[in-house]
């Protein structure tokens, strides 16, 4: 298959809002492919890569060679490319990625180096998420769904799922099962704003009505900013022992000497675990996330890193039992069986939304991200949000200014799209950089700030415009971290914009003293 089928496939289902027009332009691209590329062309829709890195930034995407006037490129020739670039290593290896694939650009044409850049970008928003693409391959395979998205979870991965559905039906979907040693895709939790609203969700029967209190018992679990972490257990007599696997499906199990030995202790012959891993203080404060996320980034292990703690809460297999689909009441009692406590996410079981309330505020206390609630009854949901999940965490919100703003990629091509955010600083009189967003901007909102910061702009290049700083945009984010990219030193997690205050003056913008005020920097 050729790369433009892909490409002009991308543009229709970008193009098009209603999720029944999006399966079928993505089933009938599935059609034309051959068997033996339908997992590149389900990862190449799904805006993922099957090498996941091949060390190319968006300094590698800034300076694009001539298009060419007619396609040639196909699937597996591009596949065998990105595979080429990202085994350079060594002295000299940037500049050799760069060539490869300025080569391979040059090779491609305009429709298909916008492509091709959104996806190394990460930015191919086109509405083809998991779930979409599972009822595409169902449509192309002429399978039911459901048959699709039980072989996705247990595979944990869409394009061999698509490969075997296209070439042998519902008898090569049947033939996935759970296998210990190999990750699945976790079950996610869908997100609430308040508890109320959490415990509503999860609430027996008919919503509450008016002044009503939700019935029935729930979980409510601490939610940690750590590492999600698959574990796999098998015997070590058969070759086995311990496997941790991130949230990505990689495997990390060689940086975690001291996760491996603890899950080696416990009374299991086969199991796989799910949990969270985090660096804690001695007085069990969490450390920033960077420390916990480098003890999972380098292969290299000192006898003076920061150990991670292990906090499972859940089970989905327990020696030779799989227990997927078992109520998520059923498969914590299996994991208190062989887990002891302090191994164990601390937790509530209550009916009470005081209970569960103060349980919240007890976990952001203690420098948590906030809980998950659970419901008792629901499946392991894997490689979804699950409806029985639902995460709560407290929302801060700033009133910032920015400072200067990045050209966009793809969809954004010729918008001004990354916005550099800053604090007043009531010292100097000057601004403080916070770090940077394009997340929760519309259309709307991309195409009116384009024309009112290229208003603003005092100077420019081909990546950055520099804005004078007088436009203020309210920021809701998770919370602060010390970060060396920034002159203050500190940094916003998860940013995303909110709205635009034009009502509001730089002078009346959020200081970073109010900054450190409102959620105070981990350290």
């Amino acid at each position: 298959m050729l790369l433009a089928e892909i490409a002009r496939t991308s543009d229709a289902v970008a193009g098009t809002s209603g999720r029944k027009t999006k399966v079928g332009l993505l089933a009938e691209c599935l059609r034309a492919a051959d068997p033996g590329e339908a997992a590149i062309v389900v990862a190449y829709l799904s805006g993922d890569l099957p090498q996941r890195q091949i060390g190319v930034g968006y300094a590698s995407l800034r300076e694009i060679p001539e298009p060419a006037a007619v396609p040639s490129l196909g699937v597996s020739e591009i596949d065998a490319a990105f595979t080429e670039i990202g085994a350079v290593a060594g002295k000299g290896s940037v500049a050799r990625r760069r060539e490869l694939l300025a080569a391979l650009l040059a090779r491609a044409t305009h429709a298909e180096q916008d492509f091709l850049i959104r996806l190394l970008a990460g930015e191919l928003r086109q509405g083809a998420l998991d779930g979409v693409m599972a009822e595409a391959i169902a449509a192309a395979a002429e399978v039911p769904a459901t048959e699709v998205r039980r072989a996705v979870m247990l595979r944990g991965a869409l394009g061999p799922v698509a490969a075997a559905a296209l070439a042998d039906g519902v008898d090569a979907l049947r033939t996935f099962g759970l296998e210990v040693g190999r990750p699945i895709k976790p079950m996610l939790a869908a997100a609430a704003p308040t508890m109320e609203e959490a415990l509503e969700k999860l609430s027996a029967g008919e919503k509450p009505g008016a002044g009503e209190k939700p019935k029935g018992e729930v979980a409510v679990e601490w939610k940690m900013d750590g590492i999600r972490a698959q574990i796999h257990v098998t015997p070590a007599s058969d070759g086995g022992g311990v496997r941790v696997f991130t949230r990505t499906l990689d495997e990390i199990t060689d940086r975690l000497p001291e996760v491996v030995e603890a899950m080696r202790a416990l009374p299991v012959q086969t199991a796989v675990f799910d949990g969270e891993l985090i660096a804690l203080r001695p007085d069990g404060r969490p450390h920033p996330f960077q420390i916990t996320s480098a003890r999972t980034a380098t292969r290299t292990h000192s006898a003076g890193s920061v150990p991670l703690s292990i906090f499972l809460f859940d089970v989905l297999h327990l020696d030779g039992d799989d227990l997927l689909d078992a109520p998520s009441a059923e498969r914590h009692a299996a994991l208190a069986r062989v887990a002891p406590e302090d191994l164990r996410m601390p937790r509530v079981v209550t009916s009470s939304p005081d209970r569960a309330t103060e349980f919240f505020t007890e976990s952001v206390a203690l420098g948590h991200e906030g809980v998950v609630v659970k419901s008792l009854d629901t499946p392991y949901t894997a490689g979804r949000r699950g409806a029985g999940w639902i995460k709560v965490k407290p929302r801060h919100t700033l009133d910032l200014v920015v400072l200067a703003v990045e050209w966009g990629h793809g969809r954004r091509q010729g918008l001004l799209s990354n916005l550099h955010l800053g604090a007043r600083d009531p010292e100097t009189g000057g601004f403080v950089m916070l770090g940077k967003t394009f997340k929760g901007l519309t259309d709307k909102l991309l195409a009116w700030q384009t024309e009112k910061l290229r208003e603003l702009a005092v100077r420019e290049d081909s990546w950055t415009v520099h804005v004078r700083p007088e436009l203020v945009v309210e920021i809701a984010f998770d919370g602060v971290q010390h970060s060396p990219r920034y002159p203050g030193g500190i940094a916003l997690r998860f940013a995303r914009v909110l709205r635009y205050r034009p009502d509001k003056s730089a002078a009346e913008a959020d200081t970073i003293d109010t900054v450190k005020a409102i959620a105070p920097v981990i350290d």
